[in-house]
């Protein structure tokens, strides 16, 4: 079991904090590449800091503190220029690493500017998102999926907030059991429910856990012989068949989450513009918080989880844990062993940081950035070559078995 104590340690995303300074070492998404088609700026929230995302006018993506080292207004109504982004307030001017370029206010032979500078972080481009690193440089390499390089990006849905801690959306992405009694209604699949207390669980044979090189395998076999593998890459993301799922750490209690759809250009799968015509545009969707809520009503004045969607179904089981699930007061079965062996890998990698030893899964070699996930025998499962709709489409029973 979780003690109070060990729960506080593990979930806690801040600065200084023990497992906020595990997840500083590994590369989060923190926007879509679209996002800065038509706004010159962002704001970002991410483990508990507050951010601007910017692109100057040379092209150059910018991540760096929102509040302006001068007196804290806020950078996200900054102007962008050539060289950077210039405070609306004062029109100090900072490029992407951060540095102050200009004091427009102070005497012309000033060298002031060059004593500023703001917190920055890298920045780079992968799978239709903008992902940043926030941890002690040099900053190791962006892993590279698999399903990313060997297939066509299509989709792209963002969820810009979950009321919960990070931990329990990868808690539910590694939890197999409830896909079979809460998604019951809701999983596209051939399978009857004669019980609504069991859901489909009678159409399971085995789910079973092991810790592999960058993570845990999640496993699980049909009774009709259907068997799917599914990583789990620590500390934050899910690959199942043709999607990737990412939660990311907005603070203690907010979390964020990315899906990455990708589609086997061998299937006949075409990226199209809106009017369309063939193209490389990336579809990308947000579900904002409203939608996942049934408005207020006289028998129920507050507030309400829908549950017509799988999706905000994953919502009503996160959110109503709290904002911080109270582990101490769990009663754990079998059927959480995957659970039980990410919270292991949790404390382990969090006192390996303490240690000054770098967590699993972080990549300092270039050439070993390309993660394999085995996409390339999960492909053989997806029923359809994308998801437009992003609802999970169950795959046929013919298809091939991945082992």
């Amino acid at each position: 079991m979780i003690t109070k104590e060990e729960n506080e340690r593990l979930t806690r995303v801040g600065p200084g904090t023990p497992g906020g300074e595990l997840l500083r070492r590994y590369w989060y998404p923190v926007a879509a590449i679209d996002d800065l088609e038509d706004a010159s700026t962002k704001f970002v929230r991410v483990l508990g800091e507050d951010l601007v995302l910017f692109k100057d006018k040379s092209g150059n993506v910018g991540l760096i503190q929102d509040h302006c080292a001068h007196r804290g207004a806020s950078l996200v109504y900054g102007r962008v220029e050539e060289r950077g982004i210039s405070c609306a307030y004062h029109g100090w001017l900072y490029d992407t690493a951060g540095n102050c370029l200009e004091t427009p206010a102070e005497p012309a032979d000033s060298r002031f500017y060059l004593t500023v500078k703001v917190k920055a972080y890298p920045v780079e481009a992968m799978g239709g998102l903008l992902w940043a690193y926030f941890g002690p440089l040099p900053a190791p390499v962006l892993p590279r999926y698999d399903m990313i390089e060997q297939a066509k990006v299509v989709h792209v849905q963002e969820f810009p907030c979950y009321n919960a801690n990070w931990v329990q959306l990868v808690e539910n992405t590694i939890d197999g059991a409830h896909i079979y009694v809460l998604h019951q209604e809701t999983l596209k699949q051939t399978g009857t429910v004669t019980n609504t207390t069991r859901g489909l669980l009678d159409d399971l044979k085995e789910f079973s856990y092991w810790e592999c090189p960058f993570g845990i395998m999640r496993h699980q076999e049909l009774i009709d012989g259907y068997i799917e593998d599914d990583p789990v890459v620590f500390p934050n993301t899910l690959r199942r068949m043709n999607q990737l799922v990412i939660a990311v750490p907005i603070d203690d209690t907010h979390t964020a989450k990315w899906d990455i759809f990708v589609a086997d250009e061998s299937r006949g799968a075409v990226n199209e513009h809106s009017d369309g015509s063939a193209g490389d545009v990336i579809e990308h969707y947000v579900l904002h918080h409203e939608e996942t809520e049934l408005p207020p009503d006289a028998l129920h004045p507050y507030p309400r989880h829908r549950m017509d969607r799988l999706r905000l179904q994953d919502f009503m089981a996160v959110e109503t844990q709290g904002p911080i699930s109270p582990r101490a007061d769990w009663r754990l079965g079998s059927s959480d062993r995957g659970i039980a062996l990410f919270w292991s890998i949790l404390a382990r990698e969090v006192g390996k940081v303490e240690d000054g030893e770098d967590p699993i899964g972080v990549i300092r070699d270039p050439a070993q950035a390309i993660l394999d996930t085995n996409f390339d025998g999960a492909r053989d499962l997806a029923g359809r070559a994308t998801w437009p709709d992003g609802e999970l489409v169950y795959p046929k029973r013919e298809a091939a078995a991945v082992r």
